[in-house]
């Protein structure tokens, strides 16, 4: 019986060693694409403000779309780092989600922001969806902020207790 138990185990260890290549592998794709996405984005950028300084570009709001970009290369950055500690801890770190999603508001502000004007000339109804969205996305930043804060404030404790075993120098 316990030959059979040792078997098991070794299936086990196989079966478990197996799903961790594959996981590494989906991280290491995963980390090849956003690198070449935001690569990419981030050269579109660089020509897109050069054809603004240069005149070029006459959109309605070119600096927000260059701003909106730039947020959309360092959301991908971001989640390009929140790959990297999940592939070289495989855990699950909640602080990189809370960053994404604070960029990800802010994203959304600075446009809905930028299409204010247009939506105060044009409905009525627009402009108060606009508004209440604003609302929510002040709201949702108070707390994605807070919640950092305090995962921060939760982690310097340990951090201050271990150094404190440490001798002085």
């Amino acid at each position: 019986m316990e030959q059979r138990s040792g078997e098991t185990g070794q299936v086990r260890e196989g079966v478990l060693r197996g799903l961790t290549f594959v996981e590494d592998a989906i991280y290491c794709g995963l980390g090849v694409l956003l690198s070449t996405y935001a690569i990419t984005l981030l050269v579109r950028e660089f020509i897109f403000m050069a054809h603004m300084v240069a005149g070029h570009e006459q959109g309605s709001h070119p600096f927000v779309q260059l701003l909106d970009q730039t947020l959309l290369v360092l959301l991908i950055v971001e989640l390009l780092y929140t790959v990297q500690v999940s592939f070289r801890d495989h855990e699950l770190v909640v602080e990189p989600f809370l960053v994404i999603g604070l960029i990800s508001v802010i994203r959304r502000i600075l446009v809905l922001t930028a299409q204010f004007p247009e939506l105060a000339q044009a409905k009525e109804d627009g402009f108060r969806h606009a508004a209440a969205e604003m609302v929510l996305l002040t709201l949702m930043v108070v707390v994605m902020v807070g919640s950092l804060i305090l995962m921060q404030r939760q982690a310097k404790p340990s951090k201050k207790s271990s150094s404190a075993a440490l001798p002085p120098n």
